[in-house]
């Protein structure tokens, strides 16, 4: 328990250091995080987008929706549940603002290496046995991206930040791209959430709200 208490307020401090992060001139913040949230599964982003900060939390719009109900249907896990979960981090952290075309702008690759010590930092204190990277910019902070369709729906062993671990990579849930929507993406999205819903990190979730359950019709008059 000690060592449980320790590592909580270890990551609780790298948070708030996090949140105070000005480094990009470019960039809109403040930083967008979900809370020290220690768990041995992290989820990467890519970067938030405008309203996220607002809301104060990643995944707070219309791809979150999405992403959301793929874990759902795919776990059980609610959106609140899976927060409480699973830690999120991102590519970067800070809103990258506008294209000239109106889009989100993507990050530049100074950008992407002032953000990267966040994440190998976390990944130091939260040891994780499960990364779960969204969208081609995570993907290709572990592994080199080709096609999605020889990237989704594998595990993959990965290496960083002297960290080993699992890598289940998911499309973007933006809705920018069809390919989750359509063949062969859809197969392939499914057999994606499919490893990460029966991945050994995720099971340990599913039986605790499995025991949760039990412990409540117990306590039942």
């Amino acid at each position: 328990m000690a060592a449980a208490r320790q590592k909580q307020a270890q990551f609780d401090r790298h948070v708030a250091r996090l949140r105070s992060c000005r480094r990009c001139p470019l960039m809109h913040p403040p930083p967008v995080s979900g809370g020290a949230i220690v768990s041995r599964v992290l989820l990467v982003g890519q970067a938030p987008g405008v309203r996220e900060p607002v809301v104060g939390k990643p995944f707070a719009w219309t791809a979150g929706r999405t992403l959301f109900r793929w874990f759902e249907d795919a776990t059980g896990l609610t959106e609140t549940e899976v927060r409480a979960r699973i830690y999120f981090a991102a590519v970067c952290r800070c809103f990258p603002g506008k294209a000239p075309g109106g889009s989100d702008r993507v990050p530049n690759p100074q950008e992407i290496e002032n953000c990267s010590s966040w994440l190998n930092r976390e990944l130091e204190i939260l040891q994780p046995r499960l990364v779960i990277p969204v969208g081609k910019l995570a993907i290709a902070q572990f592994m080199e991206v080709g096609k999605l369709d020889v990237t989704i729906g594998r595990t993959f062993r990965a290496r960083r930040a002297g960290q080993t671990f699992d890598l289940i990579p998911l499309p973007h849930p933006s809705g920018a791209s069809p390919w989750p929507r359509i063949s062969p993406g859809r197969e392939l999205l499914a057999g994606a959430l499919r490893l990460v819903a029966g991945h050994p990190a995720m099971r340990r979730f599913e039986l605790g709200k499995q025991e949760s359950g039990k412990k409540a019709e117990q306590a039942k008059p």
